[in-house]
């Protein structure tokens, strides 16, 4: 049974990140690729790490901290980074996919430079 629910959580994490490598070649702008790449892909990984996390717990008998240390780090920094990437990338022009049909950040984009201008 615990070797079942060890492969679930590594299917799951393979199939998550095989999605996110799915999406940032199909789509269209830098906005859904850093989606697709940080939201998969970052799941993608705490599953697969989760699941040799159980392994080794499981199987082996043994708490390796490292691996929880690497979860935690994954789950706190990809989102991070992929917002600061998407920022940066909004802020120096790069243009939305035509179809898009809202800018939430160019509001507030506009609100900040006037109150900058005053």
């Amino acid at each position: 049974m615990t070797e079942i629910v060890i492969s679930i959580f590594l299917l799951v994490g393979a199939s998550l990140s095989l999605l996110g490598a799915i999406g940032i070649v199909r789509f269209p702008d830098v906005y859904g690729r850093l989606h697709a790449a940080t939201k998969s892909a970052t799941l993608g990984v705490i599953s697969i790490i989760s699941g040799v996390f159980l392994y080794f717990l499981w199987i082996d008998g043994i708490v390796v901290g490292k691996l929880l240390l690497t979860i935690i780090f994954v789950f706190l920094t990809a989102p991070v980074a992929a917002f600061m990437i998407g920022r940066s990338a909004y802020n120096t022009g790069v243009k939305m996919w035509g179809n898009t049909q809202q800018d939430d950040l160019a509001d507030a984009m506009r609100k900040q430079k006037k109150e900058n201008q005053q």
